[in-house]
């Protein structure tokens, strides 16, 4: 079983965050050969699952919009950025793919930063809504049927809400904002695909009639397309997957990144971004994803899924052939067998031995 085979790799994982604590010191000391033989057996991880799930052929490209269809459904990389800054990768790790809903993780954390968590729950909601990503009808019946909020910022009805709250005076001023706080994450300069922003625009009608029903609702309190617009080009942000782990790695270790050790965001307003994830971050999926793996994550129909070991790493998979749900096929198979083969689902615990019979 992965489980008996690889259940050293607890310790190994813990060994692994020390290994280089110094790194910022002229001289780092030499890794213990414990701390090396840890490393080895996460990269082998690594290595043996991308080669287990190198020839799948599942899933198929998002269609809907014209430029997604046309990504190599081939690309296939996965990333691991531990909190101590360590990176393991396996696979394609230079191609590029649009962000799409992933971004919307960092949007919320952003407007969590900026206003604090009280005011998304207020504003939006925190709720799961059983309902399609873009579903209309989640709209009408958080407000007719719940009273209202009852969404969350990672279904597109909130995910624009959520935009439409980043500070800024003007639409350049907004998104220079939100494109900077992504970098920062990312520990490197992103930008948009213009394709694929330029494709999207064209094909967001029903983005359109989102934001104009959310602001019939007072949820958006001005400027819908405004919002529908901004949106939009977040979703087109360009990323590779050492940038989409080390996104995640940056909430794994509270906030700050692991990779420059910039402080990005506070580390009190990281939970109230990875309990969202864990309950609404693999759209239809999600109860089935935190079944399997206790993880926080989030997916996007370009093909990238991220996820979030609290404490430990991010991890990161692109492979753009998505099922009906919407998500990576084999980003899913792939994240569930390295969780397992480091045993790093938090639900997954070994009882205490048995305290000694007092004398």
């Amino acid at each position: 079983m992965i489980a008996s085979r690889f259940g050293l790799l607890t310790l190994a994982l813990a060994l692994a965050l020390g290994s280089s604590a110094q790194g910022q010191a002229a001289k780092p000391a030499k890794p213990s050969a414990a701390a090396q033989a840890a490393a080895a057996q996460i990269q082998t991880a690594l290595n043996e699952t991308y080669a287990k799930f190198q020839n799948l052929q599942e899933g198929k490209n998002a269609d809907y919009i014209p430029a997604l269809a046309k990504v190599d459904p081939k690309i296939f990389g996965i990333a691991l950025v531990m909190t101590d800054g360590t990176v393991y990768t396996a696979g394609d790790i230079t191609s590029e793919v649009s962000m799409q809903s992933i971004s919307k993780v960092f949007t919320l954390a952003k407007v969590i930063e900026e206003q604090g968590p009280d005011q998304i729950e207020s504003t939006v909601g925190v709720d799961a809504t059983g309902m399609r990503f873009n579903s209309i009808v989640s709209i009408e019946f958080s407000q007719k049927a719940q009273g209202g909020p009852e969404m969350n910022s990672l279904v597109n009805p909130g995910a624009i809400a959520t935009t439409s709250m980043v500070k800024g005076a003007t639409r350049d001023a907004v998104w220079q904002s939100l494109l900077d706080w992504y970098s920062a994450f990312a520990a490197r300069p992103l930008s948009v695909n213009q394709e694929v922003f330029k494709s999207e625009s064209e094909t967001n009608q029903r983005n359109q009639a989102i934001g104009a029903l959310m602001y019939a609702y007072g949820y958006i309190k001005a400027n819908p397309a405004q919002a529908t617009d901004v949106y939009t080009e977040q979703c087109s942000v360009s990323v590779n997957v050492k940038d989409l782990a080390t996104m995640a790695a940056t909430l794994a270790n509270g906030g700050t990144n692991p990779i420059n050790r910039k402080v990005v965001m506070s580390a009190t307003n990281v939970p109230y971004v990875l309990a969202v994830m864990a309950t609404a971050g693999l759209y239809d999926d999600s109860g089935k994803w935190l079944y399997h793996t206790g993880l926080p994550a989030k997916s996007g129909v370009g093909g990238g899924i991220i996820a979030v070991a609290p404490g430990k790493f991010g991890i990161a998979v692109i492979s753009p052939p998505l099922d009906e749900a919407g998500n990576s096929v084999r980003a899913q198979k792939v994240i569930r067998e390295i969780v397992a083969r480091l045993n790093a689902n938090p639900y997954a615990v070994q009882p205490r031995a048995t305290a000694p019979s007092p004398r």
